[in-house]
């Protein structure tokens, strides 16, 4: 075989590995195309459920607005009882009620300039806001009963809430992703499938319904006596809970 027929027979043959190179990476993009398409196009039989859990909870952290006012005994200026005696109330009160001091804080006051008003106008009455956190409104009531009546201006409900409302919130998700799953397994076994593993999950968010109070306010009267606190309305803090879950149908 002469020099010429070598060299081309060579030629072939490497530009027939370059060929087969070629076809071979062609396939593989082929292969990986598949791959993703199938990946993206879920071809699974599916089903779509919500599960819900709810529960009713009584809040065990209030907090309560009190505002104290100083008052002329009988209209007459020498006779007033002052906020000091007032506030003096409020704190023994607050410890007979086995409340601990630290609860009490004041929110606002306009007795800052007592002794300036006090000498420009002699009936200059002060006044003190405090608020108060309480767990049990029983103790509430005990605490205002305390106090002289004529010298609380207003009580009010400014806020509440429940100190293990977390933990509470994991508990009524972890239900809610139970009776989804619940939900789905007799929804495919009536149809004679199974359920499979669970595809996706979406949280629906918290869904929480406030309890809404009747005010509960005194005002000052000039009277001897006033009557006993009332009743308040108390309600519970109502938590709903919604998951949505994909689960596969084998």
């Amino acid at each position: 075989m002469d020099l010429a027929r070598y060299l081309h027979l060579i030629y072939e043959h490497t530009k027939k590995i370059e060929i087969m190179k070629r076809l071979f990476a062609i396939a593989l993009v082929a292969l990986f195309s598949l791959n993703a398409f199938a990946q993206q196009v879920d071809l699974r039989k599916k089903i779509n459920v919500n599960g819900t859990a709810e529960t009713e909870v009584t809040p065990d952290i209030i907090y309560i607005s009190i505002s104290l006012k100083e008052y002329l005994k009988d209209g007459n200026s020498k006779k007033k009882v002052d906020i000091t005696t007032l506030e003096s109330q409020l704190y023994t009160a607050i410890q007979k009620a086995g409340i601990a001091k630290e609860n009490l804080t004041i929110n606002n006051l306009s007795s800052w300039s007592y002794a300036t008003e006090k000498k420009k106008n002699p009936d200059f009455l002060a006044s003190k806001q405090y608020r108060l956190k309480v767990s049990d409104l029983n103790k509430f009531n005990q605490i205002v009963d305390a106090i002289d009546a004529k010298g609380i201006a207003s009580t009010n409900i400014e806020s509440y809430d429940y100190s293990k409302i977390e933990s509470l919130k994991k508990e009524l998700k972890i239900k809610a992703l139970l009776a989804a799953k619940e939900k789905a397994t007799y929804m495919v076994e009536a149809l004679g499938d199974k359920l499979g593993n669970v595809i996706d999950i979406q949280d629906g968010g918290d869904n929480m319904v406030q309890p809404v109070y009747r005010n509960y306010a005194m005002k000052s009267m000039a009277m001897d006596t006033m009557e006993a606190a009332p009743e308040i309305d108390f309600k519970k803090i109502k938590l709903s809970f919604t998951v949505n879950a994909v689960f596969e149908i084998k």
